[in-house]
């Protein structure tokens, strides 16, 4: 690990406390979600513990939903009727940051409207200007914010890893594929401990053949 990285973390907000919402919009509860605010909980004390800077996420919407996207509109128009959406305003309970993961002082917290956290918003500038090089994003969910922001982080040349511990979505499936999906893209996915050791060289990327690939894939390319 070098001084020069960053945690991010994503989106734990109080909206995923909020199961009858999410499941009149057909979204399962996340899956362990208990230990993975604990895991976050921890991994946050350790990287203030040792001067990593941290930025805190945000996902909210206008109260009048003039900013959602045309498919949240239709989920919306579809749901049961007068169900809102639970990405709220920023003001609402449910856009509130879990109080097991509050930011402290000198954390940095931003505002999205979309998945990714880089889109319309001041991030990268912030990383900039803090000189950071490399990114651990965490938080929820892995196959939407978490991996979309990772995506961005990527092409705009920051070393990004994700933690498989402290990272989670609505379904074990989902979060398997989508860290599998990471790792294909050179993203460095581990237990966070090890991201933050001190001699941390984020590298089983490129030194682990077939990373991110199925059994089926690697006998495929051995053919």
């Amino acid at each position: 690990m070098t001084a020069r990285t960053a945690l991010i973390m994503i989106d734990m907000q109080n909206m995923y406390l909020q199961h009858e919402r999410r499941s009149a919009l057909g979204w399962p509860p996340i899956w362990e979600f208990e230990r993975v605010v604990a895991e976050c909980a921890t991994l946050l004390a350790a990287a203030r513990e040792a001067g990593i800077p941290v930025i805190y996420t945000r996902q909210t919407s206008r109260a009048d939903g003039a900013d959602m996207t045309p498919s949240m509109r239709r989920l919306l128009a579809d749901a049961p009727a007068a169900e809102e959406s639970p990405i709220g305003a920023e003001s609402d309970w449910g856009s509130h940051i879990l109080d097991a993961v509050a930011p402290a002082p000198g954390d940095v917290v931003i505002e999205k409207h979309r998945w990714d956290a880089f889109f319309n918003t001041d991030l990268d500038q912030i990383l900039r200007n803090l000189d950071v090089t490399r990114l651990v994003v965490a938080g929820l969910q892995t196959n939407v914010c978490v991996e979309t922001t990772s995506r961005t982080g990527m092409m705009k040349n920051f070393d990004v890893a994700v933690p498989e511990d402290a990272v989670s979505t609505d379904g074990e499936a989902l979060h398997h594929s989508a860290l599998d999906s990471l790792r294909v893209l050179y993203v460095e996915v581990a237990p966070w401990r090890e991201l933050l050791a001190p001699d941390a060289a984020w590298e089983r990327r490129f030194t682990t053949p077939g990373y991110g690939r199925t059994a089926a894939d690697l006998a495929t390319i051995g053919a």
